[in-house]
């Protein structure tokens, strides 16, 4: 078996743990610890992320996307196959090394999407993305941890919280949504969206296709 090997490593934003990029052959892994994030082979409800939310604003004029995690690039590809040219995306990754990965050893797996025209890249934390704008986005797409906590960076909660997912509707338009993804189902989570204002739908869906790992997808709709 082709043993993986190392290709870099980076500290989390509050300097306490480390990812690393791994490949294996033409597979990659980011590891957090003895934790997989992502697996290059892994990505059907990253994909299945943009696909529903993309669905729930079909007919917007114009549409503005933010996508919170940039990660192997599964919820940008998918986003920009769902979308017209008049669309514009920002991909807001926290990570400065996770852009850099992705122009460089993960290059092929990202296909020249990072230079789409619809698309920009900031180096920034999706949180002060989503308070620093009100009305401004058709949807907001969350990949940044694995699900309503922070477990890669603990100033994630506060995207989770009621004062978080407050400043997202505010951040939304009207018939705007708001997807969340999960490693698995959060009961609380979805009571705390209701709570916020929004029309709620929780989705199952797998890693790959219909096998692998079961995740969850929240879509929350600002009426």
């Amino acid at each position: 078996m082709i043993p993986w090997v190392q290709l870099d490593s980076a500290k989390t934003p509050d300097g306490a743990q480390q990812l690393r990029l791994k490949r294996r052959g033409a597979e990659f892994s980011i590891m957090l610890g003895t934790n997989e994030l992502m697996n290059s082979r892994l990505s059907g409800s990253e994909e299945a992320l943009a696909r529903l939310s993309c669905g729930k604003i079909a007919g917007h004029r114009q549409p503005s996307i933010l996508i919170g995690g940039l990660g192997m690039g599964f919820t940008l590809r998918a986003t920009l196959a769902e979308l017209g040219g008049d669309a514009g995306v920002v991909v807001a990754e926290l990570v400065p090394a996770v852009v850099a990965w992705a122009r460089g050893p993960m290059a092929e797996l990202f296909g020249g999407c990072l230079d789409d025209p619809r698309v920009t890249v900031r180096e920034t934390d999706v949180g002060q993305v989503i308070w620093s704008g009100h009305g401004v986005w058709d949807a907001i797409l969350l990949d940044v941890d694995n699900g309503p906590e922070g477990i890669v960076h603990k100033g994630n909660d506060a995207l989770y919280s009621a004062t978080g997912l407050a400043a997202a509707r505010a951040a939304l338009k009207p018939g705007g949504v708001l997807a969340v993804w999960s490693q698995g189902p959060d009961a609380g989570f979805t009571r705390r969206l209701k709570q916020a204002g929004f029309t709620v739908e929780e989705v199952n869906t797998r890693a790959n296709g219909k096998r692998g790992a079961r995740h969850v997808i929240w879509l929350a709709v600002k009426g």
